[in-house]
């Protein structure tokens, strides 16, 4: 292969020293921004030539110089100018005597001094912009299903839209509770529950209503829950009113109640205060689905409890008295049981129980 020694070379100090400053300032490869200028130069060249496959963009490093040339193969005679040169031309212009050989030759583009002026900017902004959202693409979905502090900035119509760290999202009125109202520049705890990605960056969607918020909450407040000791086994949520939360000890010296709870009860209220006071019982999971159901109707005392695994049903019988706080207000704390335990419970008071069995 022959190059042609380079008549005119494209300046590209300015160029370099402009991308060293934005490598360093945005933390994007330079290479990745010498590449999109090389392609930039590339596509502005080839409209000249009839988009041919044979011209490629060189950056001469140690003068900084950008150099554009065509590929050309040596043959006896010409059929295609812009792939072909001829045997007679490749000896006496580059010095090639051998037929198939490939001669590089620079060529020199309309107003290709301008090039890189006109594409520069435009392309590197374009791509700092592509790096960017790839790079908070791949942040904030390492963040799915986890919770983060977002900072409220103004409520827009039913909907708030809310800074969370890099980038603004929108708690919309789906995934807000009832009876929570917010002021700008007010922290809030949130549940990302998707990442999506856009061309106009990631789309990250929050929320206030998910279970999982409650869980999340627990987890930051309860050392035993980090480190494995305690397991929080399900959530069962109606967001603004109450939660029933099922937790298990893998350590029996360990009450994982207690743990949730805290002295004094600091770390469950610290849970409710962020989630503007919403009770939250704290039920201990246990393997069997009768003590399970029993303990998940809380605070309501239980008689008895039968149950169908198979259709996922049960029977409990509760004192007179107990009726109403154990299905709760409007079948509230019944309902939360259900949910958290995965089965439809049907409760009877004792006086209905004897009823039905004479």
């Amino acid at each position: 292969m022959s190059k042609r020694t380079s008549k005119k070379a494209n300046q590209g100090g300015n160029i370099m020293e402009a991308l060293d400053a934005l490598s360093a300032e945005k933390n994007i490869s330079k290479d990745i921004l010498i590449e999109a200028i090389k392609k930039s130069i590339l596509d502005a060249c080839k409209k000249q030539y009839k988009n041919a496959d044979n011209i490629r963009v060189v950056l001469d490093e140690e003068k900084n110089e950008f150099h554009v040339y065509q590929d050309k193969e040596v043959v006896e005679e010409v059929e295609n100018p812009s792939l072909q040169i001829s045997l007679e031309e490749a000896e006496k212009e580059y010095k090639v005597k051998e037929l198939g050989a490939t001669v590089s030759i620079e060529i020199e583009p309309k107003n290709f001094q301008r090039i890189p002026a006109q594409t520069a900017k435009q392309t590197v902004v374009q791509k700092i912009r592509e790096e960017e959202r790839s790079s908070l693409y791949e942040m904030y979905s390492e963040l799915e299903k986890n919770i983060v502090t977002g900072v409220v900035q103004r409520k827009m119509d039913r909907n708030y839209l809310v800074n969370i760290g890099k980038t603004d999202a929108i708690l919309s009125e789906m995934e807000q509770v009832k009876t929570e109202q917010f002021q700008s520049h007010e922290k809030i705890k949130l549940y990302i529950t998707e990442v999506k990605n856009t061309n106009k960056g990631p789309k990250v969607i929050i929320s206030r209503t998910h279970p999982e918020l409650v869980k999340r909450l627990f987890e930051l407040q309860v050392s035993e829950i980090q480190n494995g000791v305690v397991e929080l086994v399900n959530v069962s949520r109606e967001p603004g009113s109450r939660s029933k939360i099922a937790v298990r000890s893998m350590n029996p010296d360990v009450d994982p109640v207690g743990a949730c709870v805290g002295v004094n009860g600091s770390r469950v209220n610290a849970v409710v205060e962020e989630l503007r006071g919403e009770k939250i019982d704290i039920i201990e999971w246990d393997e069997n689905p009768q003590v399970f159901i029993e303990h998940a109707l809380s605070p309501s005392r239980v008689l008895s409890v039968t149950v169908d695994p198979e259709e996922k049903t049960s029977r409990v019988i509760v004192p007179d008295y107990q009726l109403s706080l154990a299905i709760g207000k409007e079948g509230q704390n019944v309902r939360l049981a259900a949910k958290l335990t995965g089965y439809k419970i049907d409760i009877k008071s004792e006086t209905q129980a004897l009823e039905e069995s004479e």
